[in-house]
């Protein structure tokens, strides 16, 4: 319990939570449609990814740079990180990410809005095929990232971004088309 009196603790729960508030921010603000025509999958797909590149190479000596949920819990599976550090990471990371939510909500026109962002399943793809396919995606995503992290490779955060950014962009591409 020491480490809740750390101020390093605490500076790294506000990075998280900083961190997911500019990672919604910017990604869902990528899936805006600011003109008519298709959605832009591709331009959504690299904004999400360049921003969990770009925050995992600013917060990574400060938090580590987890910024998702799910880099956090496998952090966690796999011995890599404390318990009450995990659950104030997933706190900071779920409020962080409604901040940014409500901030891009509040900064955009209405007509713009749309879904802020929300996705659907395809007309054609059932809820169990849907949640296969998430699984598959988001274990492809932690098993990079929980490389990137490895010690052996070099021990230093901010290498990991890039790996981790691409495979998230790779994640969304696949998954959203």
């Amino acid at each position: 319990m020491r480490e809740l009196r750390s101020s390093a603790f605490w500076r790294a729960v506000l990075a998280e939570f900083l961190g997911s508030l500019l990672y919604a921010l910017l990604g869902l603000g990528a899936t805006l449609r600011w003109a008519p025509g298709p959605p832009n999958v591709l331009g959504a797909a690299l904004a999400f990814g360049l921003a969990q590149a770009t925050l995992v190479q600013a917060l990574g000596p400060v938090s580590g740079g987890h910024v998702n949920p799910a880099i956090t819990l496998a952090l966690l599976l796999a011995s890599q990180l404390s318990l009450p550090r995990a659950l104030a990471y997933l706190v900071a990371q779920v409020l962080g990410a409604l901040a940014g939510a409500g901030v891009l909500y509040g900064v955009t026109p209405a007509p713009v809005r749309g879904t802020l962002g929300l996705s659907a399943l395809h007309p054609g793809v059932g809820p169990g095929q849907g949640t296969v396919l998430e699984v598959l995606l988001t274990a492809q995503f932690v098993l990079c990232a929980l490389a990137s992290f490895d010690d052996r490779y070099d021990g230093r955060p901010g290498t990991a971004a890039l790996p981790i950014g691409l495979s998230l962009a790779l994640g969304h591409l696949f998954g959203v088309r």
